[in-house]
This record gives structure tokens, C-alpha cells and sequence, in this order.
């Protein structure tokens, strides 16, 4: 494996990462009922994710890339069985989605003066 692959993985992952902090942001929110100032960025990144994801046919937009730089196999089949790599993005854009739903069910807290 080449140097230039192995920066790539490591890119990927990062970006893979923020993306689940992301949605782990938004479950937590929605539950406690409590919202920061992350939580719109998160929902933001999540939402633009997803437009991009939608309009590459329900595929990570970052495999191409991936396949030009030459590496053999794809993020999430580095930690998952194939098949259930390839339900990856679909599953965690139904969680990020429910999240989304929940939190706007469950409006914040009031402060408590």
C-alpha cells in the first residue's frame, strides 16, 4: 500500500468521524432535550451530506476518489463484512433522519431561572 493510500484512508476516516460526531450530536441533543452551538453546524454538515449522497445515487461521493488513488477497498468495508459495508451510508442516513425528526419533536428545555 502506497504512502499517498494510506493519507488518503486516514482522510477519509477523519471526515467519516465528524460525520458520526455529527449524528451522535444530534441523538444527544434530542434526547436531553438540550441544544448547543455545535448542534446547527452538525445538522447543517449532516443535512449537505446527505444532498450530496442523494444526488451520487446513495453512495459516498468520496469512493471515486478513493478508487483514482488506488486504493483496493472502500472505508467502511476496512471495519464491516462487504455486506454490510455497502448498507452503511443507507443505515446512517435513517439514523441521521430519525434524529433529525426526534430532535424537532422534542423542543428544548427551558432554562430554569
Amino acid at each position: 500500500m502506497t504512502p499517498a493510500v494510506l493519507v488518503w484512508r486516514a482522510g477519509h476516516a477523519l471526515i467519516a468521524a465528524g460525520f458520526l460526531t455529527s449524528i451522535a450530536h444530534v441523538w444527544w441533543s434530542a434526547l436531553t432535550r438540550r441544544r448547543g452551538r455545535f448542534l446547527r453546524p452538525a445538522i447543517a454538515a449532516l443535512v449537505g451530506e446527505g444532498v450530496v449522497v442523494g444526488l451520487n445515487g446513495g453512495d459516498c461521493p468520496l469512493g471515486p476518489v478513493g478508487d483514482r488513488m488506488g486504493d483496493p477497498v472502500p472505508l467502511f468495508e476496512l471495519v464491516l463484512p462487504a455486506r454490510a459495508a455497502k448498507q452503511a451510508v443507507p443505515v446512517l442516513g435513517g439514523v441521521t433522519a430519525t434524529g433529525i425528526v426526534l430532535l424537532a419533536a422534542r423542543p428544548a428545555e427551558r432554562s430554569r431561572s
